[in-house]
């Protein structure tokens, strides 16, 4: 049997364009600020709340308000996210080398 096409190990909750950027800003190991996420990625408040719940729900994120006042949100990167990530981008890497052929 031919080893299963590239595509196949695609990771259909990471490999969406949003939640790939977040995971990969958080992949530094810093934990981000909300606002700081959705400047980056440009998307509204909704949507960055939308994929940072699939995110999380998925074990790849976690979040926690911080501050006194008008706490904010911030969000890291999990263990599990890491690994995700990492086979996210072994599956695309894997993608380019057999377009290349």
């Amino acid at each position: 049997m031919n080893d299963p096409h590239p595509t196949v190990g695609l990771d259909d909750v990471v490999h969406q364009r949003t939640r790939l950027g977040i995971l990969a800003l958080l992949d530094s190991g810093a934990s981000m600020e909300f606002g700081a996420l959705r400047d980056a990625l440009h998307l509204t408040d909704g949507n960055l709340n939308r994929h940072l719940k699939v995110l999380q729900e998925a074990e790849l994120v976690a979040t926690e308000r911080r501050g006194s006042g008008r706490p904010r949100t911030w969000a890291s990167i999990t263990a599990t996210g890491r690994s995700a990530l990492a086979a996210e981008l072994a599956a695309l890497r894997a993608l380019i080398a057999a377009a290349e052929q």
